[in-house]
């Protein structure tokens, strides 16, 4: 249990996510200008014992969380800048690792729809993943594929995650990671 007495109810999230959404981390994902429905909807995962691929510290840290304050805390990062410009890799990036990633994002491959088919601003619940740390999308493709993350949002996660090999794994979260900041119109 944490002393969050005096607390803003974003900040316990702060704590790791940083209070500027851009968690220095890879264990904990970017949550800048990430939409608030999405948000939302995985915190009531976390407390609802519907998501679990944490090693515990979600799990924990939303019993400090008011039900009350779900919304704000939702709106409070979705509102922050979406802009992310320090953690694109530049040079280092192989480029033939990263056109593969970008054909799977955005083309898909024979039996893999594209990612962008939900992950675009038009999909509510399907979160942003440009400029995510490449770490972090890398174990979530895996947990998925591997059954470590599993809700009733995440079947179709759990079917396409399935049918990618580790190559492919790893180039879409290059390609993510260093596909270039994003610029999200937050409406108040």
């Amino acid at each position: 249990m944490i002393d969050s007495d005096g607390m803003a109810p974003w900040e316990i999230c702060g704590m790791c996510h940083s209070a500027d959404g851009i968690s220095v981390m890879s264990k904990f994902p970017i949550l800048a200008g990430q939409k608030a429905p999405y948000l939302k909807s995985q915190i009531l995962d976390f407390i609802a014992g519907g998501r679990l691929n944490d090693g515990g510290q979600m799990s924990s840290i939303v019993t400090e969380i008011e039900a009350s304050d779900i919304d704000s805390i939702a709106e409070y990062f979705a509102g922050l800048p979406g802009t992310v410009t320090s953690l694109i890799v530049d040079s280092g990036v192989d480029e033939e690792v990263y056109q593969q990633g970008k054909a799977l994002f955005e083309e898909g491959r024979s039996g893999v729809v594209a990612c962008r088919t939900c992950h675009n601003d038009g999909h509510s619940t399907a979160p942003r993943l440009q400029a995510q740390h490449a770490a972090y999308i890398r174990k979530q493709l895996n947990d998925f594929k591997h059954g470590r993350r599993v809700s009733k949002r995440a079947t179709a996660m759990t079917t396409i995650a399935k049918l990618l090999n580790e190559d492919e794994i790893a180039s879409i979260a290059i390609y993510l990671h260093s596909s270039g900041s994003y610029e999200v119109n937050v409406t108040p």
